[in-house]
């Protein structure tokens, strides 16, 4: 009976983290020195929320018979992507050449991401509010 609320709370939950990681890595489109590594500071590296069904079993059956639960996080990836290097000479980070290691964030993905979740997150709301509705006018019938 509650099944649909589940499936939508694991799915409230797991885009409103997908939002907080976009927001984290909108912030720092421009930091140079994110993470100090060997002895040098690293630029900020973009991060990535990955999900997978929340399930009991595998396979068909366990869609047939409903056993689907939702989503649940496992975990926030580093992106492999290199990093882009920008010619700014008076930049306290350049390397000798004049070339700086900017973070590996591109605003555009990030706003497609977020939009994504965005709307992920609405439509798991309308989701919850139908079930509510349901179980509300199954309750209706017994008076």
């Amino acid at each position: 009976m509650f099944t649909g609320f589940q499936a939508s709370a694991s799915a409230l939950t797991a885009n409103r983290l997908r939002m907080d990681v976009v927001s984290s890595n909108m912030a720092n489109a421009e930091t140079t020195r994110g993470e100090f590594v060997n002895g040098e500071w690293q630029p900020y590296t973009r991060k990535m929320v990955s999900l997978t069904p929340n399930q009991s079993k595998q396979g068909f059956q366990s869609i047939l018979n409903n056993e689907l639960k939702g989503v649940r996080v496992t975990g926030i990836e580093r992106d492999t992507t290199p990093f882009k290097l920008v010619f700014q000479p008076d930049h306290p980070d350049a390397n000798e050449e004049g070339f700086v290691q900017m973070p590996n964030v591109d605003p555009l993905r990030e706003m497609v991401d977020l939009m994504g979740a965005t709307r992920s997150y609405e439509a798991n709301v309308t989701a919850l509010n139908a079930s509510k509705n349901m179980l509300l006018k199954t309750l209706e019938i017994g008076k």
